[in-house]
């Protein structure tokens, strides 16, 4: 039975106001902590014979004192300070937690003309009970701070053993899974445009964050500030979240970085390539108003003097004409424009000419088949190697440990922990690579489906109009910028890998294999690369089905 007080006869007053607090928003959607206290001071007041006029509520820390619903009830009993009314509380950790806030609001209660009352403590002025109510509040205080200890190292036990122990970060939200309570889990459809624009930046079809950046402005449904804008720092903090990449790391708490439970966005690979293009020289974003209109823009150079082409609209009388241009004072081409029309079309004329044949298409289609059988082989060594390297890791781990057991000098322990870091970080870099070594995300049909609609004509990748598409097929279809003299044309451009490799059985279908007498080059000989291997392959995939075809 709570403890009911006779009505104090040092005041007067008929009407009350009750005051509530719960200490967040949760406790207030989920219980009935509000109106369990509300439903108490109500008894409270019927049997002190008080009117409830007004009921005021915060779900706020109770080490605060700036509260909306306190302000709000001192603002009340000022308008009433001719008309003292009582304030009732269910108990005295509703209205602090903290003793320098239980005073503070104590006094300025008193100061607006408020009498405070509670069923659970007498408040009165001689010292005895001054000394009663103090030490409640003292008391109210450290079960606050010891809650808040408990609770810190529950959230450091959960979080070293590879959970996320804060919000959710924006792609991800926590969902109840057997064996793990709380776990993060993909929250579409943000989950997979972070993922987009994480594996864009770090295969470096994003430059700069500000491209990034404009990814995100092209989605409606990406969050915005109270202004409507993205900021630069946001892309900046998921840039830099490993969480994305699967791992756990708090600095603040000593928590190193390990491996979670949740799903990954993307490879720890992939993060640490984002990390490495992030700590070197920024790069000078693509400029919104030149772009679409100058899709070749920074990638073809000056046949004379090798410096990239910039590009403008020229005004004439009636219209714009767009050029490009050799902004290199000096030299020979410096101030003559090539009109926009010429060097595209030149270029769509290059596009068409790494297109194969059906035959060679089929050809080819044998060859990689064989191609990623050998790499799957060469992947199944790789992986033992990877093992017997872990192993090492681990080895070295429990070294260092048993040394900073015997060790007595904080600096020698402090270098020993650093190092076990670094080797933890590169255990598991391994451990990644172990897994996604030897295992295709896709079987090799779909990959190779894929892959070869676009080697087959990559001119209709070029001619869907999305800049994007076009800044794929640039860095895809070719190794290094294209050198391009006026009234010339394009030199001998390097196309990347996969089109050296057909260009090359090209060649050897018309004969000029043998003719060029590639069967040893000079130099020396290298030891085996995987593109080494993988051309191996082909030639003897390549020679294998010229004779069962007969050609």
């Amino acid at each position: 039975m709570p403890l009911m007080l006779e009505k104090s006869e040092t005041h007067k007053a008929s009407r009350a106001v009750i005051y509530a607090r719960v200490s967040s928003t949760k406790q207030t959607t989920r219980g009935d902590g509000l109106n369990s206290q509300i439903t108490r001071c109500r008894e409270y007041a019927k049997y002190k014979g008080y009117e409830i006029v007004e009921v005021f509520q915060d779900d706020s820390s109770g080490s605060l004192t700036e509260r909306p619903g306190m302000q709000a009830l001192l603002k009340f009993l000022r308008s009433k300070r001719s008309d003292p009314h009582v304030v009732i509380i269910d108990d005295i950790s509703r209205l602090a937690r903290g003793i320098e806030a239980h005073l503070a609001l104590r006094s300025a209660i008193s100061g607006a003309g408020g009498l405070l009352e509670s069923p659970s403590i007498e408040f009165g002025e001689d010292s005895d009970s001054q000394l009663v109510e103090n030490l409640l509040a003292a008391v109210s205080q450290h079960q606050r701070q010891k809650n808040g200890e408990q609770t810190k190292n529950r959230m450091i036990a959960r979080a070293s053993n590879g959970y996320w122990v804060f919000h959710a970060p924006l792609g991800y939200k926590f969902e109840k899974v057997g064996g793990h309570s709380k776990l993060l889990v993909r929250h579409e459809p943000m989950a997979s445009a972070i993922r987009q624009a994480l594996e864009g930046f770090a295969s470096g079809r994003f430059e700069t964050q500000a491209e990034v950046l404009r990814f995100f402005e092209s989605l409606p449904h990406f969050p915005r500030d109270s202004r409507g804008i993205i900021r630069h720092q946001r892309i900046r903090d998921i840039l830099t979240n490993p969480i994305y990449a699967g791992m756990v790391e708090i600095p603040n708490w000593n928590i190193p970085r390990r491996e979670g439970h949740h799903e990954a966005l993307i490879s720890y690979q992939d993060f640490l390539k984002i990390q490495e293009r992030l700590t070197n020289k920024a790069k000078v974003p693509v400029r919104k108003n030149v772009a679409e209109d100058f899709p070749l823009r920074g990638f073809v150079t000056c046949g004379d003097c090798g410096t990239i082409l910039t590009s403008c609209w020229a005004k004439g009388r009636t219209r714009k004409y767009p050029y490009y241009h050799c902004p290199t004072k000096g030299c020979e081409s410096y101030g003559k424009s090539i009109r926009r029309d010429v060097l595209e079309g030149e270029f769509e004329a290059l596009l068409g000419q790494l297109s194969p044949s059906r035959n060679l298409y089929e050809i080819a289609y044998s060859m990689f088949k064989d191609a990623w059988d050998q790499q799957l082989t060469f992947l199944k060594a790789q992986i033992q190697e990877m093992e017997k390297k872990r192993s090492e890791l681990d080895a070295q781990i429990t070294q260092l440990l048993d040394r900073i057991v015997q060790a007595t000098s904080n600096a020698v322990i402090s270098a020993y922990e650093s190092r076990i870091q670094q080797l933890e970080a590169d255990k598991l870099l391994l451990e990644e690579k172990i897994k996604s070594a030897g295992k295709p995300q896709k079987p090799f049909e779909e990959s190779f489906r894929t892959a070869m609609q676009f080697l087959s004509n990559p001119a209709k990748l070029w001619h869907s109009g999305n800049l994007g598409h076009k800044k794929t097929v640039l860095k895809l279809t070719f190794a290094d910028r294209l050198p391009y003299t006026r009234n010339k044309g394009f030199r001998t451009a390097r196309p990347s890998l996969p089109f050296q490799v057909i260009q090359e059985l090209k060649e050897s279908l018309e004969g000029d294999f043998a003719s060029k007498g590639n069967m040893a080059r000079r130099g020396r000989f290298e030891l085996p690369t995987p593109r080494f291997v993988v051309w191996c392959s082909i030639q003897l995939s390549y020679r294998r089905l010229v004779c069962r075809l007969g050609l």
